[in-house]
């Protein structure tokens, strides 16, 4: 039987979430010394203990972003949509397949998913209502926020990172639109399984 693209894209972007934050969260915990605030996110995949774990999480979290996006595109029809979800799958998968430690590769795909996995967010809004609408273009927003406090404080205004760091702000960029992951792909499953009937 087939499966429901609500109920597939749903499951996706849950499983994409849940994945992605598990492995960084292991991946931290696994590096003794590790700098919280001060290191990116991306030199997890460079630790001998971490690489794998967390270059595989990119790179898987670029494959189920794109088959979501995919089973969302069957429902709402908008081409340059799913344009976006392609171009930030593409932006994680680069990312996990060229380290950190590979130099401008992975800085240009690291740029790609950050700017274009909350840009989905934001045109995701254009095709769900209510708090759904309302939580897309929050999460979006504040990522591209936190992405230009990032470009000038790596241009050496450090002050623009405040007291949480880089790596604070680098999760200020991802754990927003990872939240909104979940919570859309929660109002899609549960959208098919909701009962309808009323009482006579």
């Amino acid at each position: 039987m087939a499966v429901d693209p609500r109920t597939l894209a749903g499951i996706a972007f849950i499983a994409l979430a849940a994945q992605f934050m598990t492995a960084i969260m292991l991946a931290a915990a696994m590096v003794s010394g590790y700098d919280f605030q001060g290191g990116a996110i991306s030199d997890l995949g460079v630790f001998p203990e971490t690489a794998l774990l967390f270059n595989l999480s990119l790179i898987v979290a670029g494959v189920i972003n794109l088959l979501g996006g995919y089973a969302f595109y069957r429902l709402h029809g908008r081409g340059w949509l799913l344009a976006i979800f392609a171009i930030a799958s593409v932006g994680a998968i680069g990312a996990g397949l060229f380290p950190l430690d590979t130099g401008g590769l992975h800085s240009l795909a690291a740029v790609l998913a950050f700017v274009f996995f909350n840009v989905e967010a934001i045109g995701s809004a254009s095709v769900l209502g209510g708090a759904m609408r309302a939580l897309s273009v929050v999460a979006g927003v504040v990522g591209l926020v936190f992405i230009g406090l990032m470009v000038v404080g790596d241009a050496g205004t450090t002050a623009a990172f405040g007291p949480i760091g880089h790596g604070g702000t680098e999760r200020m960029i991802i754990y927003p639109v990872m939240i909104w992951l979940i919570a859309v792909g929660g109002a899609l499953v549960g959208a098919n399984h909701v009962d309808d009937r009323r009482p006579a």
